[in-house]
């Protein structure tokens, strides 16, 4: 049996529309089942998982806190992804923009006060995300080189850099051993916009700038040749448009609105460098991106989704006991059915029979008498 796709001519715009719903709809059920495999009362799971989070303010403010740096780095990830340009290493830019951010604010004198400070706080996160997306950028553009993997790899160098900072230059000394930073000044710390939350200025910003990168990618040339290297490469050259500028837009663009996300959150959640600040917003960013349908704009409500995640995740460790990594099961299984549903809508599934394979045909009289 020959099982093969056939694209669509003409996909269902609506079915388009609705995969995503589907898509979270047949997480729910399949991640069910594997909680019922699990011994675990699957109503009940997800419940606590997927509703429990929105069930009060604090739950749904926190919702959003969680869904402020995934809808930063998703909203990056959207422009670099239309434009097929696959930066898999946002964590690794996340990271560096936080490390540079809070190293320039920790190097600021105490006497350098003023809103002027927040903006090169946030200037220096977004710098330290676009040179560490520099590096893959150059790399593919001269050398041709895998953006995939060279940004991935780098990743795990930030990480390592940050863990060298907190446990070197920038230790707090009377942090007591531990590898953190000395706290950030007040200058730098977002404002909060809720009184008794954690609901801080950063929503805003990230509001504005998936709005501003939606604006750009619909009724810009620029979002235009992106979006038509990336569907149609070989007609993008023809209408004489650059594949190496692609590369770099996608690469910076990503990697600042990544760095971007670090610097904010470290100011307005953590409030010093530590080891672990990423909570693997940079990975999740993708399943982020994709289920807004590489939207910029979209990526606010689809940040949304997974920042329901988060938060269902913790509040299944506390009341059912059930291990941290079901919260990455549920993610997975999201960015599964985000593919699944995406692929049957835009190719037919062909079932027929498989082609006979070619044998050697016994031979006749014919050949018989040649012989």
């Amino acid at each position: 049996m020959r099982i093969s796709l056939e694209p669509r001519p003409m996909p269902s715009q609506t079915a388009l529309l609705l995969a995503p719903v589907g898509a979270i709809l047949a997480t729910m059920v399949l991640g069910g089942l594997l909680l019922l495999a699990l011994g675990q009362p699957p109503l009940e799971t997800l419940q606590v998982y997927f509703l429990s989070p929105l069930a009060d303010d604090f739950g749904r403010t926190e919702v959003v806190v969680k869904a402020v740096p995934l809808a930063l780095i998703a909203a990056g990830l959207c422009v670099a992804f239309r434009a097929n340009v696959w930066n898999i290493g946002a964590a690794g830019q996340y990271t560096m923009g936080a490390l540079v951010a809070g190293a320039v604010a920790l190097s600021l004198p105490d006497r350098v006060v003023g809103p002027h400070v927040m903006l090169i706080y946030l200037l220096a996160g977004c710098a330290g995300g676009l040179a560490w997306a520099a590096i893959p950028a150059v790399l593919r553009v001269k050398l041709n080189t895998n953006e995939i993997l060279v940004s991935l790899m780098l990743t795990y160098v930030a990480a390592l850099l940050l863990d060298w900072a907190v446990r070197g230059p920038l230790r707090d000394p009377a942090g007591f051993g531990f590898p953190q930073s000395p706290d950030l000044p007040d200058s730098v710390i977002m404002p909060v916009l809720l009184e008794g939350t954690r609901l801080h200025a950063g929503l805003l910003i990230a509001v504005a700038l998936a709005l501003v990168l939606w604006f750009l990618m619909r009724s810009s040339r620029v979002g235009f040749s992106l979006q038509v290297l990336g569907a149609a490469p070989r007609a993008g050259v023809f209408a004489g448009f650059e594949r190496s500028r692609a590369v770099w837009v996608g690469l910076l663009v990503s990697g600042a609105c990544a760095g971007l996300a670090g610097a904010i959150e470290v100011s307005a959640t953590v409030g010093q460098l530590q080891p672990d600040i990423s909570a693997g917003y940079g990975f999740t960013a993708i399943i982020v991106a994709f289920l807004a349908r590489l939207n910029p704009a979209g990526a606010l409500l689809a940040a949304l989704v997974l920042g329901i995640t988060f938060i269902g995740g913790e509040n299944a460790q506390i009341l059912l006991k059930l291990p941290r990594n079901v919260t990455g099961m549920f993610q997975g299984l999201l960015l599964f059915c985000l593919l699944l549903t995406e692929t049957l809508v835009r190719y037919r599934v062909r079932v027929g029979a498989s082609a006979p394979r070619a044998t050697a045909a016994a031979p006749g009289p014919a050949a018989e008498e040649g012989a």
